[in-house]
């Protein structure tokens, strides 16, 4: 038979409390986005991890949809953000069909129609069986890409802060109120 005195249930009772108030907080946040990695167009790899703590903005693009020229306005974005801390990041994909053909021309294109400097993944996947487990896990939390260029704002505790549809511009004031916000915490 176990025997407990009143300061080692205490000790019990705190240690179960603090176990499933952190629980949340592991499954729902910044843990968890720090688990996701992109291979980058410029070769190694974009870990989300290495952005801790910052609020990102993902849109999914396509060099040949009528929303491309948006890029103008992503660079914009994380020009006149960055040093606040967003982190812009462009995820080619031509679940549309929609992209070029290689990651290549996709760099290419980009560089020399929009000076693009923000960090963009290779061609990926962000719907269906196939798609990016963070567009997966978005999924799961009632955020898909409906057409490319669909932004999602996931604020420094790794919270989905925000989505917004592909008509609607990176440098709207929805979009740049948002981020002003989760920037300032």
């Amino acid at each position: 038979m176990v025997s407990f005195t009143r300061r080692n249930f205490l000790a019990a009772l705190a240690t179960v409390t603090a176990t499933l108030a952190a629980a949340p907080a592991a499954i729902a946040g910044g843990d968890v986005i720090g688990q996701f990695s992109f291979d980058s167009i410029d070769g190694g790899s974009i870990a989300l991890s290495d952005y801790a703590g910052q609020p990102i903005l993902l849109a999914n693009t396509a060099s040949l949809c009528a929303f491309t020229p948006q890029y103008d306005d992503l660079q914009a974005l994380w020009e006149q953000y960055r040093e606040a801390g967003l982190v812009v990041l462009a995820i080619p994909s031509d679940d549309f069909r929609q992209e070029l053909g290689s990651d290549g021309e996709v760099r290419d294109f980009c560089a020399m129609n929009f000076g693009l400097d923000m960090p963009m993944s290779t061609i990926t996947h962000v719907r269906g069986d196939d798609a990016h487990p963070l567009f997966d896990w978005l999924e799961r939390r009632g955020v898909t890409p409906t057409w490319n260029f669909h932004k999602v704002l996931i604020g420094a505790d790794g919270e989905i802060l925000q989505d917004w549809p592909s008509a609607v511009n990176p440098m709207s004031r929805p979009i740049r109120s948002a981020v002003e916000a989760a920037l300032a915490g």
